[in-house]
Formats: structure tokens, C-alpha cells, sequence
């Protein structure tokens, strides 16, 4: 580990952490990713995510209803989004890959969690998979949120191009570094730097060197080069314009 890595600072917008976060949290600083986003997929997981961001500085909460747990309905998570630690709604959105619940109600909830953002003029943070043309048809009926991000971002230029129509932001993963991922490494290259987050969705979706392994916020600076590299540009200035990219999406800035 060189000086320098350590040096550059680093934003994982997007990430699970569970019971053993402060270990987690603890290697992700060593390396120089000093802030997180812990993400809610249901009311359990979102009550979890605001109990670690109250537990650790420079960590906060998302709080949403995953596509995959539409069938719960959304009861309860209204009541969550007060939360002083709870910076976005989501994630929230479609997948029709893995169809864990019905579509029709993948829909509506979704609409709701739309709905709750403009209500509450919070981010919202979005997952579509398979579902590209249905996630923007609701979004343009029920308003796109004035902050909005995709997050773990899977397409290509055309659907970039139409993210970016909609004023939103784009946040890529470990898969950009996957061997297949041609699209969205196109997609980093015509990406504003102004429009682009980071993130590893850990334990997810671990990046290349490291495929197959448990991800965590430290593997952030392997995706973190690979957009350097693609926009040619100093790793430095990619930590840092990502890392003022999420404090102004999440409005860090507005709570200091």
C-alpha cells in the first residue's frame, strides 16, 4: 500500500454493511475511503442501515423497499424517512431479471417511493435491471426527483444518455472492472465527471482483482482508477470530484 493511495479520499455511495461494520468501516479508512452510504432493501434492513449511521461518524442511511421486497408494500417506511440519519429513499425501482415480486406491485411500489420523494424533496436512489424503458416511463409520469441517481449503473451510452436527460446521476460499480462490461466502461467515457459517483454495492459485486471474494467500501479505489484511467485523469481528482458529486447529491453539505 503506497502513501499516496492513502492520501486520496475516497466516497462509496453505495453500500450494505451489517454486524461487523465497524471492522469494515475501520479497513475502508485505512485506505482512504472515509464516507458511506449504508442502504436500506426493506423496513428491517433500513432500520439496521440508520442504527450503524448513528453508531459511526461519517456514515449515513438510506431507506427504501427493493424491488425484490415489493410485495411487502411500504407501510412503515414514511415513518423511517424522518430519520436525521436517513439522507435518500431507496433503493427503490424494477427488476425484472429476477421477477421476486409480481411486476404490477414492483410498479407501484416503486410510484410510491417516488411519490415520497418529491413529497419529502429527498434523493432517491434507484434499482432497474432489465426494466430500463418501464423505470423511466414512471419516473417521467410521477416526476423525476430533483436528485436522482442509478445506482450499480448496467447500460450502455443509450441508456446514459437517457439517465442524463432526466438530470440524474450515475453511479458505477465493480462491474465496470468485469472483462464483459464493455457498455459501461463506454458509458464511464461519455459520463460527465460532474454526473458520476462510485460505489461497490458490497458485499457485492467485488471488482476485478478481486472477483469471488466478499466486497467491502475499501475495494472502491479499484473502480475509482479504472474511471481515472478511462477519462484520463488523476486518480486524485476522480476521489475527489466523486466525493463532492455524493455530498451535493445527498445534501451533506446543507446538514453541516
Amino acid at each position: 500500500m503506497t502513501e499516496k493511495t492513502v492520501d486520496v479520499q475516497w466516497f462509496d455511495n453505495h453500500c450494505h454493511l451489517g454486524e461487523d461494520a465497524e471492522a469494515i468501516i475501520e479497513r475502508a479508512h485505512l485506505v482512504g475511503v472515509t464516507k458511506m452510504i449504508t442502504v436500506g432493501t426493506d423496513l428491517a434492513e433500513s432500520n439496521a442501515a440508520i442504527q450503524i449511521a448513528e453508531n459511526f461518524e461519517n456514515v449515513w442511511a438510506t431507506a427504501g423497499i427493493h424491488p425484490h421486497e415489493a410485495i411487502h408494500g411500504t407501510n412503515g417506511l414514511k415513518e423511517l424517512l424522518d430519520s436525521p440519519q436517513v439522507v435518500a429513499v431507496g433503493e427503490a425501482g424494477l427488476d425484472f431479471y429476477y421477477d421476486h415480486s409480481p411486476r404490477n406491485e414492483q410498479k407501484e411500489v416503486f410510484k410510491e417511493q417516488i411519490e415520497l420523494a418529491n413529497e419529502k424533496s429527498m434523493p432517491l436512489v434507484i434499482h432497474t435491471r432489465e426494466a430500463w424503458e418501464e423505470t423511466f416511463s414512471l419516473l417521467d409520469a410521477e416526476g423525476t426527483p430533483e436528485h436522482t441517481v442509478f445506482h450499480c449503473f448496467t447500460g450502455g451510452p443509450t441508456e446514459l444518455k437517457s439517465c442524463l436527460s432526466r438530470n440524474a446521476f450515475v453511479s458505477f460499480s465493480g462491474i465496470a472492472t468485469f472483462s464483459t462490461a464493455l457498455e459501461v466502461r463506454a458509458a464511464i467515457e461519455e459520463c460527465p465527471l460532474e454526473k458520476l459517483l462510485l460505489e461497490t454495492d458490497s458485499p457485492y459485486l467485488a471488482p476485478v482483482p478481486l472477483r469471488g471474494q466478499i466486497n467491502e467500501p475499501a475495494n472502491i479505489i479499484h473502480t475509482g482508477r479504472l474511471v481515472a484511467e478511462i477519462k484520463s485523469l488523476a486518480e486524485e481528482e476522480v476521489a475527489s470530484v466523486t466525493t463532492q458529486n455524493a455530498e451535493r447529491f445527498y445534501r451533506l453539505t446543507e446538514m453541516n
